[in-house]
């Protein structure tokens, strides 16, 4: 199903704008008809101007902007990091009589000046341009001689601060759209939630009410996993298993598979692990030269290769159809991340899986990694709280609960594509597994059990200590801190180590419990699971599936698909209504807009409808800062909705 805000032409007696020109425009591209969206995307395009478009990479969206710049008088501006995609595309455009030229580090001084000339003459109706040759005085003032009807943002995302793939570079945008007074502006991204859209249209300042397309998120094709490791062994076992499932062996040539090692060292690692196990497999890092990678990658095209293992430094402009298989021996740093690496696998619509492997030290590794200084000095923490956050959302999502695709799709706020449940990922097709019916009392009363075994450690010891303390099991670091003493020791004795930790690791992501910064993270409880443990909050959440190592005791039932965070209607709507307010007031006080509120405190706001600042204090991430800040503001939005909404 497509969320489209599709849209006729009302300017038929324009000829840009007419429909004639946009079908004699796709034939002149060789295309016989356009692929689901395109369309009205170009006719939104055309007619309001400006345009936020969210659809999959390989979905056709360079068409949305190449097809208008024939059309319109002028040299439309393309902005793009990919310097490979610039290349291919304006080889692309040459077979097709269209006239289109880069301007990137690779293009040498001489050429460079050729193409200024030709630019500044009107010979092109597109130049591609790497982001950062905006910071060249030389280069601005060219464009700005240009008659520009067109500005088209790829990879729009990068502009975000809160993203997943922030690039500085990006921050110039905004100032080059308003010197260059274009009429029409098309940011493109494949990857986007509705704090990182509301933010790319504040960042290039367009006007709030720009229209944002959503469009094939869903990728019923892949069949997603995700599963808990304990060692290096299993891990290798597992991908070793998915190999064979997608692949078969090394010598039948049934397509290619990328494997995200998370760091150079464990790529190159399982590079030659996968070499000696006969596939045809390469590394890729960026500590490779880059005579090197564009070897791996020419090879990997050509079908020479069928494995690459990688850092997220592999993948960008790669669109080799036939990967049958993307596996994560890390998690990456977020949701967006990951289905945008995985998203490359499938791409013909054939079956095809995707793997994530997360074992108990990603979370405390994470959070040393995201805290540790730059270049420009320390992180400043809102922003190590939002990755953070992020990265949270990923474990969340890892665990379960719903459909894979459908939780994803709901993520990036796409509820229409929403499946029902997909039938290919682990959770639709694991009915089975342990599950036990719980009172609310007693559920409270388990976490409360698990927070007081956090408190006893607090500052002190890690997440294993921890499940130790509650196992009751005996460990020099508790025995050294007496805490075998304490009535806290073995208050859980009856849970098994792989439900603990999958608890507490589910309590990091509720916001009870944290990580300290640092090389050696130990275990922190927050004023939120302080508050929790004291029954001062309710105990909202949803405890682990027992698995085949649960404990004796727990009775057993066929588990049945739940429905995820879907929104109803209504929710849905006062969802949107909270946006617009972040959005207006992100740009009223020149913030971003997740200072104001993340998608998951509106969306918590949203499904409570609080009536009192009390009430809006226990939904998600409204602490007494914001509170203050905003929470009469929220409160007015809320009721203004029951009156009209």
């Amino acid at each position: 199903m497509e969320v489209w805000l599709g849209v006729r032409l009302q300017s038929a007696a324009m000829a840009v704008e007419s429909l004639s020109s946009v079908d004699a425009a796709l034939h002149r591209f060789g295309y016989d008809g356009f692929r689901s969206g395109q369309r009205e995307a170009i006719d939104t395009l055309l007619e309001r101007r400006h345009l936020l478009l969210v659809a999959p990479t390989g979905g056709g969206k360079s068409l949305c902007y190449q097809l208008p710049a024939v059309l319109l008088e002028g040299t439309t501006i393309v902005v793009s990091p990919l310097i490979s995609l610039m290349h291919d595309q304006v080889q692309a455009l040459a077979e097709r009589g269209v006239s289109a030229t880069y301007f990137a580090s690779t293009v040498g001084g001489r050429e460079l000046r050729e193409r200024s000339e030709e630019a500044s003459d009107g010979r092109f109706d597109l130049i591609y341009v790497a982001p950062e040759r905006l910071a060249v005085p030389g280069f601005r003032r060219l464009l700005e001689g240009l008659k520009c009807p067109l500005v088209a943002v790829d990879e729009a995302h990068c502009i975000s601060e809160w993203g997943h793939d922030f690039r500085p570079d990006y921050l110039a945008l905004g100032e080059m759209v308003a010197s260059l007074g274009v009429p029409r502006v098309l940011a493109c991204t494949a990857t986007a939630t509705p704090i990182v859209r509301d933010e790319i249209v504040t960042r290039l300042g367009l006007p709030p009410e720009t229209t944002q397309l959503l469009h094939g998120f869903a990728r019923p094709n892949l069949a997603l996993r995700a599963r808990e490791v304990r060692g290096k062994a299993e891990r290798d076992r597992l991908v070793d298993d998915v190999l064979s499932e997608a692949l078969g062996d090394p010598t039948r040539r049934t397509g290619a598979a990328i494997v995200y090692g998370g760091t150079r060292r464990t790529s190159e690692a399982e590079a030659a692990r996968l070499a000696t196990a006969g596939w045809r497999v390469g590394a890729y890092h960026a500590g490779f030269s880059g005579a090197d990678r564009d070897r791996v990658q020419t090879d990997f095209m050509s079908a020479d290769l069928e494995v690459v293992v990688a850092t997220n430094a592999f993948g960008m402009g790669i669109d080799r159809a036939d990967v049958r298989a993307v596996v994560h021996l890390s998690p990456p740093g977020s949701i967006e991340a990951y289905y945008q690496e995985v998203g490359r696998a499938g791409r013909d619509g054939e079956p095809a899986i995707g793997l994530l492997l997360i074992s108990p030290k990603d979370l405390p590794l994470r959070r040393h990694l995201i805290s540790l200084s730059d270049s420009d000095g320390p992180v400043p923490p809102e922003i190590v709280e939002h990755k953070w956050n992020l990265f949270l959302e990923l474990v969340r999502w890892s665990e379960g609960g719903s459909c894979r695709h459908d939780a994803i799709l709901r993520y990036f706020g796409d509820e229409a594509e929403t499946l029902d449940g997909c039938g290919r990922c682990d959770v639709c097709t694991t009915l089975d597994e342990v599950s036990e019916e719980l009172s609310e009392a007693e559920t409270s009363m388990l976490v409360r059990k698990a927070l007081s075994g956090v408190a006893r450690v607090h500052r002190r010891l890690g997440l294993a200590a921890a499940v130790k303390l509650l196992r009751g099991e005996q460990d020099p670091r508790l025995q050294r801190y007496a805490f075998d003493q304490t009535s806290t020791f073995g208050v859980l004795e009856e849970r098994s180590e792989d439900w603990l930790t999958r608890l507490l690791r589910r309590m990091v992501t509720a916001g009870w419990v944290d990580f300290t910064p640092g090389d050696r993270p130990v275990l922190v409880l927050t004023e939120a699971g302080r508050e929790t443990m004291l029954q001062r909050r309710p105990a909202r959440i949803l405890l682990p599936l027992a698995r085949a190592a649960l404990a004796k005791g727990v009775s057993r039932r066929r588990r049945p698909v739940e429905a995820g965070e879907a929104l109803t209607p209504e929710e849905e709507g006062l969802f949107e209504a909270l946006r617009r307010f972040r959005l207006s007031e992100a740009q009223e006080r020149g913030v971003p807009a997740y200072v104001v509120a993340s998608d998951r405190s509106l969306r918590d706001i949203a499904r409570q409808r609080p009536d009192s600042l009390r009430a809006l204090e226990e939904c998600f991430g409204i602490g007494p800062a914001k509170l203050e800040e905003y929470g009469e503001s929220f409160l007015g939005v809320v009721a203004s909705f029951g009156r009209h909404g």
